[in-house]
């Protein structure tokens, strides 16, 4: 086992913008177990020091999953396997202690702390948002002059609106990595107006897996990139054989030195090893270029009269409205179809005026983001329903929370069944 541990977090190195009690507390802690060389637990209720007998004599890190579609699982890894790629992209974006970071999620999400920890290792120490609203996060921002910046989609997509109150743009952002769900091109195309002067890297990945593909200019619309430096991918069918042709769909398997020993508590049905190769349950393709392309995750494929329909699909056109805020899309079991799709939307406050035809009772931005993806996906995958929901329900890592959806829409469904 590697003996390496993360950088210590000397005197200025983390920065604290929100004065919360709870993230005071959990980062005094980083610290002490950075100190000390510790082993770390990132869990839901916050920070915990692990000791060095939980490590076997070596510094380890556990996380816990979102819990997003299931019950949360905690992911164990050694500390080497993120300082490989901290190393890495140090290297690969020419950072230095010239380079401050900053985070914006909640410090239990694997993103957030990924960041903090890579910000000590280049040295440029980190700057902890977490708490702030988006306008005060875009502020402080601006006023640390931050360099580099990790976030999810969702926490992207507040900044904007934050940013956009305050008036302000970020010139002295070089790097914003983006992660956990797609990032959709007003998003991106906002970013880009908000940061002149940074480079977007949309990445995919997962806690299990750390860094597997990361995008550039050369993307093309709708992939996530190529391989990340030392990253091995490879499409297999449902028998484990390899898919070599181009574009063929099928399960992500991927080879890495950047990747988790194992759950420490929870399992997955979907996360396999297999001759030195792991897969967490995603599908997509491999193009003639070695471009990967998400289809979505094994357990969120649904039959729709004999057709196989990812969830995402149907969430990224969707999100792709202007007048979303954020949505899920959810699949109901249906005695004719096998499952039928329904929609949840948060709309944009300034779509949050709109509403449903006195006349006719019909929501005009419900029978548009239909008949968006009726065009786009194919009437299978077009929602039989859009329910608007006044604030969707968020994990940590800014995702939509599932399960709390699948009760929610459950209750509606049951008020109108006869």
């Amino acid at each position: 086992m590697s003996n390496e541990t993360f950088q210590r977090a000397d005197d200025g190195m983390i920065r604290l913008a929100s004065g919360r009690a709870d993230v005071e507390r959990d980062i005094a802690l980083l610290r002490q177990c950075l100190e000390d060389g510790h082993s770390i637990l990132a869990g839901h209720a916050g920070y915990e020091d692990w000791g060095k007998s939980k490590a076997g004599g070596g510094q380890m890190l556990y996380c816990q999953s979102s819990g997003s579609s299931d019950k949360a699982k905690t992911i164990r890894r050694t500390a080497a396997s993120w300082i490989r790629t901290f190393r890495k992209t140090r290297s690969l974006f020419h950072l230095s202690a010239q380079d401050p970071y900053a985070v914006l999620g909640a410090l239990s999400h694997s993103l957030t702390l990924y960041g903090i920890l890579e910000g000590l290792e280049v040295g440029g120490g980190v700057d902890v948002l977490t708490g702030l609203t988006p306008r005060h996060q875009a502020v402080a921002l601006a006023q640390a002059q931050s360099a580099v910046l990790y976030a999810t989609p969702s926490q992207l997509r507040l900044l904007l609106e934050g940013a956009k109150i305050a008036q302000i743009t970020l010139p002295a952002m070089k790097l914003i990595w983006s992660g956990g769900g797609k990032l959709d091109p007003d998003c991106r195309t906002g970013l880009e107006a908000l940061c002149p002067n940074g480079q977007i890297l949309e990445f995919y990945g997962a806690s299990e897996t750390s860094l597997i593909t990361l995008s550039n200019k050369e993307t093309p619309v709708g992939s996530v990139g190529k391989a990340y430096p030392g990253v091995d991918v490879q499409i297999r069918d449902a028998d484990g054989a390899v898919l070599s042709a181009p574009d063929q769909i099928g399960e992500i398997w991927i080879k890495s030195p950047y990747l988790f020993d194992g759950y420490e508590a929870g399992s997955s049905r979907d996360t396999l090893w297999r001759d030195g190769y792991l897969t967490v349950g995603e599908m997509g393709s491999l193009d003639a270029n070695g471009f990967l392309f998400l289809k979505g995750r094994k357990s969120r494929m649904v039959t729709v009269a004999d057709q196989n329909v990812f969830l995402e699909d149907v969430e990224a056109v969707l999100q792709s409205n202007p007048s979303v805020r954020i949505c899920a899309a959810l699949a109901v079991p249906d005695k004719h179809r096998g499952h039928v799709v329904m929609a949840i939307v948060e709309r944009t406050p300034s779509a949050a005026s709109d509403g449903e035809d006195a006349g006719t009772h019909v929501d005009p931005l419900a029978t548009h983001l239909q008949a968006q993806c009726r065009a786009v996906l194919g009437p299978l995958a077009t929602p039989k329903a859009v329910h608007f929901i006044d604030h969707l329900p968020l994990l940590p890592a800014g995702k939509p929370d599932l399960l709390a959806l699948s009760e929610w829409l459950e209750g509606i469904l049951a008020k109108e069944r006869p």
